[in-house]
């Protein structure tokens, strides 16, 4: 396929971003940026599939 399906495609999310009131969450954003305790133990909960090959590369 030519550049033009994928530049109208890149057009329409553009439009939509622009001209869309979107809900915003202030105070999760809030939270986010102030470091809230509860998102942090969320997050911790999480397990990480990757820790263990950092540790390893430490070693």
């Amino acid at each position: 396929m030519g550049r033009g399906r994928a530049k109208a495609k890149q057009t329409k999310v553009a439009r939509d971003l622009k001209y869309r009131t979107h809900e915003t969450d202030f105070g999760a954003l809030a939270r986010e940026m102030h470091g809230d305790e509860s998102t942090e133990d969320q997050a911790a909960e999480v397990p990480d599939e990757w820790a263990d090959l950092d540790e390893r590369s430490r070693d």
